[in-house]
């Protein structure tokens, strides 16, 4: 079951149970990079001070709703304060392909609000080092910050610069709720030879488990359904090329860097939760590994795009619930 909920994620979390979901794979809006059209949006705070602030207020809400042994994987991007004067020049160098609006460093037109080119705290052409500044704004909050993992581009948006070399990867945060948590390392384990995803083993391990009396039995030992000597443990650099998606003029999720945070992180039949659901990505490979899923998406118009894109991948079996 796929579930779509429209709304700020700061109304509609408190509205979860506790303790209801199994993961949360996510990637929040990145700071001044993107217009939703709702006064009080998260991502266009004055300075990345509120930012940070803000994405901490979410994510202990997240922490009531994840189970104890769950876990969340938390995608962010970065960006460089101006090198310009003044509020007409370029705000940021935004890295990533998140907006084609802002290829430029040019801020969406019809917003409420502008950032500032030069936040308080950093100097023209500073990286503003947001992700790290979240990440570890969480892990003084109570959160087990557990590993950062680099999401590797092959394809990153071509840069005009000179003094510096082109961004070519963002962070993905493994953080946890408590010391020990549920990771299934045998579902991605890598071919140790050639050190690529074993499409062979990832299928045994999903059919090696079995039910009985509707509870997944496990290994008791590695917590998992593979066998823990084929291939080795998955490395912390992922190489997965952007995938724009036709519906949106701002780039997704790419299915193939969701994959492996689900697997590891929620067994079959579990359920994963976005708070910014948008195009719905989440969802969508959450349905094609047999996971459940909840979205929660700010804008109506993504709401409805991603319920679309989720049906129509599989419309003879998916569900997918308002």
């Amino acid at each position: 079951m796929i579930t779509m909920l429209t709304g700020d994620c700061r109304d509609v979390l408190p509205t979860l149970p506790a303790a209801s979901v199994h993961c949360v794979v996510t990637s929040p809006p990145y700071w001044g990079l993107r217009d939703y059209g709702v006064a009080a949006q998260l991502g266009l705070e004055p300075d990345f001070h509120a930012y940070v602030a803000a994405m901490v207020g979410v994510f202990r809400e997240v922490r009531r709703v994840l189970r104890d042994d769950g876990t969340l994987w938390l995608n962010l991007g970065d960006s460089y304060t101006s090198a310009g004067g003044g509020g007409e020049a370029r705000m940021a160098e935004l890295h990533g392909e998140r907006d084609t609006d802002f290829r430029r460093g040019v801020l969406a037109e019809g917003r409420s609000g502008k950032r500032p080119f030069q936040s308080v705290g950093l100097k023209p052409k500073d990286l503003c080092g947001i992700p790290w500044r979240v990440a570890f704004a969480l892990q003084a909050d109570g959160w087990y910050l557990r590993q950062d993992i680099i999401w590797s581009k092959p394809n990153p948006m071509p840069e005009s610069v000179t003094d510096r070399c082109t961004k070519a990867h963002e962070y993905l945060f493994l953080l946890s709720k408590r010391e020990r948590y549920y990771y299934d390392a045998a579902a991605i384990r890598e071919d140790a030879e050639y050190g690529r995803r074993s499409t062979f083993r990832s299928t045994s391990y999903e059919n090696s488990i079995s039910r009985e009396n509707g509870e997944i039995r496990r290994d008791p030992v590695t917590n998992s359904g593979a066998d823990p000597s084929a291939g080795r443990n998955k490395r912390s650099v992922w190489e997965v090329t952007t995938q724009p998606f036709s519906e949106a003029h701002f780039a997704t999720f790419p299915p193939a860097l969701i994959e492996p945070c689900i697997k590891a992180g929620c067994p079959l039949g579990g359920t994963v939760l976005d708070p910014f659901g948008g195009a719905g990505t989440t969802g969508l490979v959450a349905d094609r590994l047999q996971r459940n899923a909840i979205l929660i998406e700010l804008n109506p118009t993504y709401a409805a795009m991603g319920e679309r894109r989720i049906t129509d991948d599989a419309p003879l079996f998916v569900k997918v619930a308002p």
